[in-house]
């Protein structure tokens, strides 16, 4: 297929335009619903909220997170090889929509129902409709980075609509009315989908690698059997006939996401017969997996541990109006729409003066620009330990250094995986890759767990600790990077020479 020939949406396919407003309304509801999950476990039963404690909310929050990322991993396999990726975001749309209109049920047992139905549904269409951008293109195409540059900001102007939209609905009508306009959200996006998927490729219609009949059999009876492990579990759980410590389980999938990571990697490594180039690139992409992981693990807290400091820490009112406390959270992808070209022309200005750092160093430098947030967050906790509330542009400048550091930090890693991984593992090191995500999403539950509001002199000290352990790591893949260098050159050489 040419993908030159249906030119239609700023002089790209017309299947871009398609994918650019599912993708944004997808994000409009999981960014405005991921927004209100802390504070809504975390409401005291008077404000109609769950009246969890602080370590039980992050925990669910981390685990919830980290799922949706790891479940991306059966997600893509399933349109490889069953749905193919049209079905697969059409019938993810659909679980999330579920989600989200269970989640706006006011019952005792909705909350978690919805949560897993719209982690189940975002891990199916999460990374096919990624994968489905690229398709657009062919292999010679050159607008194939500014094709997947509109649609991340479809994904930016979407996390925006969800926590200006959401945030709103839950300071001023009702926790469920929010969960409710999230999943509106999800139905628009659906709607227009549906009405456009004909400007999708046709190929993106099947799975690209497609089972047998006698595997096709199997992997339903596998898909039965995890809805009934869920549902069983579930039930258990609300009849209490099993007690679950969030807490407990988290460390538990903390460790197990971390030992599913070094055992794909080491079996790559050992198993997969690469050559002492290939091994040298592994050792520089090991560097970008581990900063990835600690990165996210420090990021993550906009949505606990710092949502919970705007709220009861920050000083909102702005003359009569009072700043929704979600809204803080729209900080970091309005500084992405603005910072992204910047970042973009920073890197190629530097090659062009023959300027171009290892990834690693790129990585340590946005794990340190991350950790010097929480430096400022640790001077703002000060004062919020005296009894103060503290005005909003210490969070401000937080999320400002939180978005430079995800800037230098996330698309870098991205490209590292594509450049260092052997290229006939590609697609199974960018999953191993996806699981840093899952880590350090767990992670940041578990951390932000040391957030007590009714021990506000506690929480200099968590914020001081991230900020220590990032800029520690930091500086020891700074110190690795003379070595990754050497690691990544290799390898690089050694690819472009195949």
């Amino acid at each position: 297929m040419s993908s030159s020939s249906n030119g239609g949406f700023f002089g790209h396919p017309k299947g871009l335009s398609t994918l650019f407003f599912t993708e944004m309304w997808e994000r409009m509801s999981y960014y405005g619903m991921r927004a209100l999950l802390v504070l809504f476990m975390t409401a005291s039963l008077q404000e109609e909220g769950l009246g969890f404690t602080v370590a039980s909310a992050a925990a669910i929050y981390g685990l919830y997170t980290g799922a949706v990322y790891f479940l991306g991993l059966p997600g893509g396999w399933l349109a490889d090889r069953l749905f193919g990726g049209q079905k697969a975001v059409w019938y993810g749309g659909i679980i999330i929509m579920i989600g989200h209109i269970i989640l706006a049920v006011p019952h005792d047992y909705s909350f978690f129902i919805g949560l897993i139905f719209v982690a189940s549904g975002t891990g199916l269409l999460k990374p096919n409709i990624s994968a489905m951008v690229g398709q657009l293109y062919s292999s010679e195409d050159e607008r194939r980075d500014s094709g997947y540059a509109i649609y991340y900001m479809g994904i930016n102007l979407g996390s925006i609509i969800g926590y200006y939209v959401c945030g709103y609905f839950m300071e001023n009508v009702g926790w469920h009315w929010a969960f409710g306009a999230a999943a509106v959200g999800m139905g628009i996006g659906l709607i227009q989908y549906y009405l456009t998927t004909k400007h999708l490729p046709s190929h993106s219609a099947a799975p690209a690698n497609p089972l047998t009949p006698k595997g096709i059999k199997n992997t339903w009876f596998g898909i039965a059997a995890f809805i009934a492990t869920t549902a069983a579990v579930v039930i258990a759980a609300t009849t209490g006939m099993i007690t679950i410590n969030p807490v407990v389980i988290a460390k538990y999938v903390a460790v197990a996401f971390t030992l599913i990571f070094f055992i794909y990697f080491g079996m790559i490594y050992f198993k997969g017969k690469l050559n002492e180039d290939e091994k040298r690139r592994m050792w520089a992409l090991f560097l970008v997996c581990v900063a990835s992981a600690c990165f996210w693990s420090g990021f993550e807290q906009a949505g606990s541990s710092l949502n919970l400091f705007a709220r009861d820490y920050t000083d909102r009112l702005v003359g009569s109006f009072e700043i929704p406390t979600a809204w803080f959270q729209s900080l970091n992808a309005i500084f992405i729409i603005v910072l992204s070209p910047f970042f973009a022309a920073l890197w190629i200005n530097l090659s062009k003066k023959m300027i171009s750092p290892s990834y690693s160093v790129k990585c340590a430098l946005g794990l340190i620009i991350m950790a010097s947030g929480f430096l400022v967050m640790f001077m703002a906790a000060h004062y919020a330990a005296e009894g103060l509330k503290v005005a909003p542009y210490w969070l401000v400048t937080t999320y400002f250094l939180h978005t430079v550091g995800e800037l230098c930090l996330s698309p870098v890693a991205l490209s590292a995986v594509s450049r260092l991984s052997p290229q006939r593992f590609s697609g199974q090191m960018m999953g191993v890759f996806v699981l840093t995500y899952s880590i350090g999403n767990i992670i940041a539950g578990l951390l932000a767990g040391g957030f007590d509001p009714n021990k506000v002199e506690e929480i200099p000290a968590l914020y001081l600790q991230i900020s220590l352990f990032s800029i520690g790591i930091g500086i020891i893949l700074v110190l690795l990077s003379f070595k990754a260098k050497f690691w990544e050159k290799r390898g690089l050489t050694a690819t472009t020479t195949a």
